[in-house]
C-alpha cells in the first residue's frame, strides 16, 4: 500500500495529511486467504524540524533522528530552538505477519516562489524484520535530513511516499 505524507515547511515545520485525505489501500484483501485483514497505514504525527534559520546563501542541513528525536544542524542552517518531532505512524493488518515499510531515497520540496530543498537519509526505529504484534499492529517513528542548497528559506512543501506491504 502506498501512502503519501504531505509536508509543509513554514518556519521549517513538516506536518502530516489527515487520515481521511490519505490514499485508499490498494492491497485490501489477498485472494485465497479467508479472513485476512486489510493492510493499512495511518500517519499520526508529521516530521517537524522546529525552528531553523539560514545564515547565508550557502545553505545547510538539519536532521531529526528517528531513534532519539534529537535535531542536529550543519552548514549555515542553524537551530533557533523548539522541539523537533519525529514522524509517527501505525501499520495494521494480519497479526504476527512480517511487513516491509519502504521510505524513499529522496523527496524534493519547493516553495511557492520556486526555492527548493530536499529530504534525504530517511531513518526509522523499525527492527530488521518488522512484524505486526498479536493485535495486528506495529507503531514506528521516522526521521530524515533536510538539505537546503540554494540558500533560500521559505514554506517548503513536498510528499513522502511510504510503501507498506506484507513480506
Amino acid at each position: 500500500m502506498k501512502r503519501s505524507l504531505a509536508l509543509g515547511l513554514g518556519a521549517l515545520l513538516l506536518a502530516a495529511l489527515p487520515a481521511q485525505a490519505q490514499e485508499a489501500c490498494r492491497l485490501c484483501y489477498s485472494e485465497g486467504q479467508p479472513g485476512e485483514r486489510p493492510l493499512t497505514l495511518e500517519i499520526w504525527t508529521g516530521l517537524s524540524f522546529a525552528r531553523l534559520a539560514l545564515l547565508s546563501r550557502s545553505g545547510g542541513s538539519a536532521e531529526v533522528d528517528a531513534q532519539t528525536g534529537g535535531k542536529t544542524t550543519q552548514g549555515d542552517l542553524i537551530s533557533l530552538g523548539g522541539a523537533p518531532v519525529t514522524g509517527r505512524g501505525k501499520v495494521t493488518g494480519i497479526p504476527l505477519r512480517q511487513v516491509r515499510i519502504d521510505l524513499p531515497a529522496r523527496v524534493p520540496m519547493t516553495t511557492p516562489d520556486g526555492a527548493s530543498a530536499e529530504l534525504v537519509d530517511f531513518t526509522t526505529n523499525l527492527p530488521h524484520r518488522p512484524t505486526l504484534d498479536a493485535n495486528g499492529e506495529l507503531e514506528f517513528t521516522f526521521g530524515a535530513r533536510l538539505v537546503v542548497r540554494d540558500g533560500r528559506g521559505g514554506n517548503y512543501r513536498g510528499r513522502i511516499p511510504i510503501t507498506v506491504d506484507y513480506n
